[in-house]
C-alpha cells in the first residue's frame, strides 16, 4: 500500500512527498560528547523556519528493530528552545516523547538538551570514555514538520576517536549527512577508539568496525563476512545499498543485535567469540542482520510503512519479518561454506526440541504472536501460552517452503516469495497477507488460504519427520534411544539458587502444584543445591514419586511429584534408510547445496 502523506527513503532512491513542497533546508544536528565518563553529551538541533503557531518536536518512543515501547525520553534533561535571534521560546511537554514550542511569528528554531546515554544493552545509545554508540532514535529529536528535510550531523568527540556510519560523510571526519530523518534514524553512528577493516564483495564496499577488547579473530570474521556478503544473490537479484557497515561490540556483558538501513550493530560479551559454539552464534547473527537489509529494510509489512515513531506499529506479519530472516540466516552460511551441513542441522535439531517442549505452540498462532510482540515480556505465563516470532516464525517459514517446493515440483521455493516481495513491494510500498497469498498463487497455481489458516492464523505443530522425509532426512536420538526422568520445570539460573523460573503446562511439576517463583530446598527430606538437583533427580526412575520441599511466600510446603520420561541425549538429523535421487533433488532445491552424506550415511564434511 502506497502511503499518501509521507515518503520513505531507501539507501538508493529518495521518494518525494505526494504534494508540492517548498525548497528543502537542512535540519542541523550537533552533539558535543563533553562528559563521556558520566555518559553525558550536549545535543542541539537547528530547524528551518517554521510558519506554524506551534512547532512539535519529538523523540521516538521505540527504536527500529525493537518492537516495544521504551522510556527513551528519560535520558533527556535541560530542554531549551530559542528563535532565530536567540530569544527563549515557551514550550510544554505534551507526551512522553513530545515537546510543543509556541511561536508568535515565522522563525527558525534551535532546540538544545542534555543527553544521558548508558543503554548499551538496548543498542540505543551509549557513551563512555572509549566510545559512543548513537542510534538516532535515542539521541536526536525531530519535528514532523521537517521529517523529510535533509539532515547533517556534526560531532565534537575526544581526541583520537574515529567515527563510522552507514550515512555519507560530511565535511569533517566526525560529520555525516542524510536525505531525511528516516535515513538518520536507521543509520547509527559508532565513534571512539576502535579497529576498522574494509573489504569488497560482489561489487559492494563493506566496513567492519570493532569496539572493545575481546577474544575475537578479526581476520576470520572479515573472511567469513566477505563470504556471507556475496551470497545475497541466492535470494534477491540486486542490492539496496552501495556500502554496508558491520559494527561489532565486545562488551562486559551486553548482547544482542539490530538491523539498520545499510548497517548493523552486533554485541557479545568480550570473551564469547573464540569457541566454535560462540562463534557460530556470532556469525549466524551477522547473517541474520545482513538479510534484514532486504527483509524489513527494503520491504516490510503494511503497518510498518511508514514508521510511526511515537506509537506501536501493528502488523500480523512480524513472523515473516523476523522468523523468515531466522530461517534464511543459516542457509546463507551453508551456501557460503561458513558452516557445515552438520552444524546447520544441529541448529535445526535444537529448534525442533525447543518447539516440542513449548506448550505455547498449542495456544498461540504466529499471527497473534506478531500482534502481541509490542507487549511481550516472555515470563512464565508466556512460556506456556505463547510462541516466539523468531523461532516459530522460522518453523512456519520452513513449512511454507516445503509446501511450495512440493506444489511446484521443485520449480519454486520460499526464496522466490521474498524475491517477489522485494521486486514488487519496495518501500514506500508495503505488503499485506493478501499480497503474500497472491505471490504464492502466482508461483504455484494453488490457493494458499487454507494453508494460511492452518499454519499462520491458528496454533500449529509440525510433523517434522514427514516434512524432512521429502529431503531424505529423519530425526533421531540414535540407534538405541534412551530416556531419563523429567520433572517439567526450569530453574532461573541466577545466583546458583533453586528458584523455579518456569513450570511447563501439564508436566510433572505443573500437575504437582509447583509454580514459578517457588524455591526448592530438599528432595525426599534431603537438602539439594542448584548444581546437584539434576544429578539428584537422576537417582530416581521414571514413574517414581518424589517429595519436594519448597518455600513459597516464605512458607515451607511439601508436594508429591510423579516423574515422567523424556529422551536422553541430543536429537540429531540423519538420512533415511533408502535415499533416492528424488530426495537429493529436493534437498538441493531446498538448501542450494549438494547432498551432505556419503553412502554409509556419514557426514562428508564435519570440519569448519
Amino acid at each position: 500500500m502506497k502511503p499518501t502523506s509521507l515518503a520513505i527513503l531507501t539507501s538508493s532512491v529518495i521518494f518525494s512527498m505526494s504534494w508540492a513542497m517548498p525548497a528543502l533546508a537542512d535540519v542541523d544536528y550537533h552533539i558535543d560528547i563533553n562528559q563521556p565518563t558520566h555518559h553525558l553529551a550536549q545535543v542541539s538541533v537547528s530547524f528551518p523556519q517554521s510558519d506554524s503557531d506551534v512547532l512539535t518536536v519529538n523523540l521516538p518512543v521505540w527504536r527500529t528493530g525493537r518492537y516495544q515501547v521504551l522510556p527513551v525520553a528519560d535520558g533527556v534533561r535541560l530542554f531549551h528552545a530559542t528563535d532565530s535571534k536567540g530569544k527563549s521560546l515557551p514550550w510544554k511537554r505534551t507526551a512522553s516523547g513530545e515537546w510543543q514550542i509556541a511561536l508568535t511569528k515565522p522563525t527558525s528554531v534551535k532546540v538544545t538538551y542534555q543527553l544521558h546515554a548508558n543503554e548499551l544493552g538496548e543498542r540505543l545509545r551509549h557513551i563512555d570514555s572509549s566510545h559512543a554508540f548513537l542510534d538516532a532514535s535515542g539521541v536526536f529529536m525531530y519535528s514532523p514538520e521537517f521529517r523529510q528535510q535533509p539532515v547533517t550531523v556534526n560531532m565534537e568527540v575526544p581526541e583520537g576517536w574515529k567515527s563510522y556510519s552507514g550515512m555519507d560523510k560530511g565535511n569533517t571526519s566526525h560529520s555525516f549527512k542524510a536525505a531525511n530523518y528516516d535515513v538518520l534514524v536507521d543509520s547509527p553512528i559508532e565513534t571512539g577508539i576502535n579497529q576498522h577493516v574494509s573489504f569488497e564483495a560482489d561489487g559492494r564496499d563493506y566496513d567492519v568496525v570493532f569496539w572493545g577488547e575481546g577474544n575475537y579473530d578479526t581476520q576470520k570474521i572479515v573472511a567469513d563476512l566477505t563470504k556471507i556478503s556475496g551470497q545475497a544473490s541466492a535470494i534477491w537479484p540486486d542490492y539496496p545499498f552501495k556500502r554496508y557497515v558491520y559494527m561489532v561490540h565486545a562488551t562486559s556483558g551486553a548482547r544482542g543485535a539490530t538491523e539498520h538501513l545499510n548497517s548493523t550493530i552486533i554485541q557479545l560479551p568480550r570473551f564469547n567469540f573464540r569457541e566454535r559454539e560462540d562463534y557460530l552464534r556470532f556469525i549466524s547473527t551477522a547473517s541474520h542482520e545482513f538479510i534484514h537489509t532486504w527483509n524489513v529494510k527494503a520491504y516490510r509489512p503494511q503497518g510498518l510503512v511508514p514508521y510511526d515513531y511515537q506509537s506501536e506499529n501493528m502488523t500480523d506479519l512480524l513472523w515473516m519479518a523476523e522468523g523468515s530472516t531466522s530461517y534464511f540466516q543459516n542457509q546463507l552460511l551453508l551456501r557460503a561454506g561458513v558452516i557445515t551441513a552438520k552444524e546447520f542441522f544441529d541448529d535445526l535439531s535444537q529448534r525442533i526440541v525447543l518447539n516440542q517442549h513449548n506448550p505455547g505452540r498449542e495456544v498461540q498462532s504466529v499471527a497473534e504472536a506478531s500482534l502481541g510482540q509490542w507487549s511481550s515480556t516472555w515470563g512464565d505465563y508466556a512460556v506456556n501460552h505463547s510462541v516466539n516470532i523468531y523461532s516459530e516464525g522460522y518453523l512456519a517459514s520452513m513449512a511454507l517452503d516445503f509446501s511450495l517446493l512440493s506444489d511446484t515440483q521443485l520449480a519454486h521455493s520460499y526464496r522466490d516469495v521474498h524475491k517477489a516481495l522485494y521486486q514488487q513491494y519496495k518501500i514506500p510500498l508495503s505488503y499485506n497477507v493478501a499480497d503474500v497469498q497472491s505471490i504464492l498463487k502466482n508461483l504455484s497455481g494453488k490457493d494458499y488460504q487454507s494453508w494460511w489458516t492452518e499454519y499462520v492464523n491458528q496454533p500449529f505443530s509440525l510433523p517434522f519427520d514427514d516434512l524432512l522425509a521429502h529431503a531424505g532426512l529423519i530425526t533421531t536420538y540414535g540407534q538405541s534411544p534412551k530416556t531419563e526422568v523429567d520433572a517439567g520445570m526450569m530453574l532461573s539460573g541466577l545466583y546458583n539458587d533453586l528458584i523455579i523460573a518456569s513450570v511447563l503446562k501439564n508436566g510433572p511439576a505443573w500437575n504437582a502444584g509447583v509454580a514459578a517463583g517457588d524455591e526448592i530446598v530438599a528432595v525426599n527430606g534431603l537438602k539439594v543445591t542448584a548444581d546437584g538437583l539434576t544429578k539428584r533427580l537422576n537417582d530416581f526412575n521414571v514413574g517414581d514419586t518424589i517429595k519436594l520441599s519448597i518455600f513459597r511466600d516464605e512458607r515451607l510446603k511439601e508436594v508429591s511429584l510423579l516423574l515422567t520420561e523424556q529422551p536422553k541425549g541430543d536429537l540429531s538429523i540423519a538420512p533415511v534408510d533408502k535415499v533416492t535421487d528424488a530426495h537429493k533433488a529436493f534437498y538441493k532445491a531446498w538448501l542450494g547445496v549438494e547432498w551432505p552424506f556419503n553412502d554409509e550415511g556419514e557426514w562428508i564434511n564435519t570440519t569448519d
